[in-house]
């Protein structure tokens, strides 16, 4: 089979980690044998091989349909993550060609409700059985050894709003509702009104009853609105991992309507899951496993694409940047433990078991990623031009490492990934 010959050929030149293939009752080694970083696939159907000819796109479809099994997806998808890292040398000349033919979805208002609801309007049921109880789908803070997902998630929320200094005087508009978790901490705990906005159906509609019966609808507002089509003046705005939904056609768009929203004196903060600054032009045209079947018309930005657009699309200055990217390893491990856990119930909902499986790959896909900072995550934190520090003490910049605060401090970008 002429697939498996190349396959058996490519997985030959590999040295980052060693890989096991057990098709047959054969067993073939690749890699170094002497590497920790170890995963075994057993091949239960020839197809995988032609799938695997189709890079990440056709080994999540045929993960799904149960083509291959791994002992290890974390590991395997990390081995993968250092090979890319070379192939990356060879891809980067190809980069405007690619762009320039390209012909991926854009997110237009129409077509950005439906990449939208393709994802958040799953069911509220499936985030329920992995999320932890705030609902919030994104990187936790893990501040302390012994903490739970909840903790970690609510230590998040009260780091974003101690950076936002938020006050009772506030008026925040928040771009990406999740199903409010950060809006309900937000105005319960520090007493502030806010709008939220978003466009999933199913979020909106959940999000209004978490306000409700949290006895907050005087200070908390919720939208079904394109960001596009928001209005007002906000002393204050956040938007925490929904920039990954804009799409890099509309990045300017994005952050010029974020600084019209916000008064003179306003500050913003920004969560953003990015890709390595190298591999931006690479990744933003490529029909990937996460663009087409998890996040369609996805797209991660760079800190530098984000340095870029504030400067040239809005009149903020870049205060702070703190790169949290070493968190979120342990946040996916905890989804996906609980993902797990309640295959059966999901199974009852009628997630079926191709469903599970290619969940179960994103989520392993995801912490691969992470832990080898093939993609990072970062709080941004912006200032109009008439903000002033509450006190003498702005946040700390003690997160980050030494190169990261100068950069910061500078209003430059650092360098994500490794």
């Amino acid at each position: 089979m002429i697939s498996r010959a190349i396959g058996a050929a490519l997985l030959g030149r590999l040295r980052d980690g060693h890989i096991d293939v057990l098709e047959n009752g054969r067993r073939r080694a690749f890699g170094s044998r002497e590497s920790s970083l170890r995963a075994t696939v057993r091949v239960n159907d020839a197809a995988f091989w032609c799938a695997f000819a189709r890079g990440s796109l056709g080994l999540a479809e045929s993960y799904a349909a149960g083509m291959w099994d791994c002992d290890d997806l974390v590991a395997l998808t990390r081995i993968g993550a250092r090979v890319m890292a070379r192939i990356d040398r060879l891809r980067r000349p190809l980069a405007p060609f690619v762009t320039a033919l390209s012909r991926l979805p854009r997110n237009t208002r129409s077509a950005a409700r439906r990449h939208v609801a393709s994802h958040y309007d799953l069911g509220n049921e499936l985030f329920e059985a992995f999320l932890d109880e705030t609902l919030t789908y994104s990187c936790a803070l893990w501040e302390s050894p012994g903490m739970t997902l909840r903790e970690a998630q609510e230590a998040k929320l009260e780091h974003v709003c101690r950076k936002l200094e938020l006050n009772a005087d506030d008026h925040v508009m928040e771009i990406g509702t999740g199903w409010g978790s950060f809006a309900l901490h937000a105005a319960g705990r520090h007493g502030c009104r806010l709008t939220t906005t978003t466009i999933s159906q199913r979020q909106y509609a959940l999000a209004v009853e978490r306000v409700r019966a949290a006895g907050l609808d005087d200070r908390v507002t919720v939208l079904r609105q394109d960001y596009r089509d928001l209005s007002g003046a906000y002393s204050k705005l956040v938007s925490i991992e929904m920039i990954e939904a804009v799409g890099w056609q509309f990045f300017d768009t994005y952050f010029a309507r974020c600084s019209e929203l916000l008064a003179p004196d306003g500050l913003m903060l920004l969560q953003a899951i990015v890709t390595d600054d190298r591999t931006y032009e690479l990744e933003k045209a490529s029909r990937t496993f996460i663009g087409e079947l998890i996040f369609p018309a996805g797209c991660l930005p760079s800190v530098a694409v984000i340095s870029r657009c504030a400067a040239t699309a809005t009149d903020m200055r870049l205060l702070d940047l703190e790169d949290i990217t070493d968190n979120y390893p342990t946040t996916l491990r905890c989804w996906r433990e609980r993902f797990l856990a309640a295959a059966e119930h999901l199974d009852r909902l009628g997630y079926d078991r191709r469903f599970r499986r290619l969940w179960k790959l994103y989520l392993s896909y995801c912490e691969g990623g992470f832990r080898e900072r093939r993609i990072g995550d970062v709080q941004v934190l912006l200032a109009k031009p008439r903000y002033r520090p509450a006190g003498e003490q702005r946040v700390s910049t003690a997160t980050a490492t030494p190169g990261e605060a100068s950069f910061a401090s500078a209003g430059l970008p650092p360098r994500a990934g490794p």
